[in-house]
């Protein structure tokens, strides 16, 4: 357990890596449609957007996690829950296994972390 808290800087660079090319890859691909612009493509486009935001955040937690500062902790863990929610809530129409182990795994880590630290 204690190799994988010291490795917990280097786990949200990757996370947060893997939802910043994911909501990458997912405009892209959404733009490569053509759609008009119209509700349906904002919402699209604000899938991508809310996993760059998410990802980029988890990876600026990076310093703060490797210094073992509190705040980075905290930050962390509120872009990896908001991460969870937003994939329950598409869960009906995009099943991510991948993307909700990888935050839920972190966010145990996350937790466990901020404990030990106390």
């Amino acid at each position: 357990m204690e190799r994988l808290l010291n490795a917990l800087p280097f786990i949200a660079l990757g996370v947060g890596a893997w939802a910043v090319l994911g909501g990458v890859l997912h405009d892209i691909f959404v733009l490569k449609e053509g759609k008009p612009y119209d509700r349906d493509l904002l919402r699209l486009m604000m899938d991508g957007h809310i996993l760059i935001t998410c990802g980029v955040i988890q990876m600026l937690t990076y310093s703060k996690l490797k210094a073992d500062d509190e705040w980075g902790f905290y930050i962390a863990i509120a872009a990896t829950v908001s991460m969870i929610v937003y994939c329950f809530l598409i869960f009906p129409f995009l099943k991510s296994f991948g993307t909700i182990f990888m935050n839920a795994g972190f966010l145990i880590l996350l937790i466990i972390g901020l404990m030990k630290g106390k």
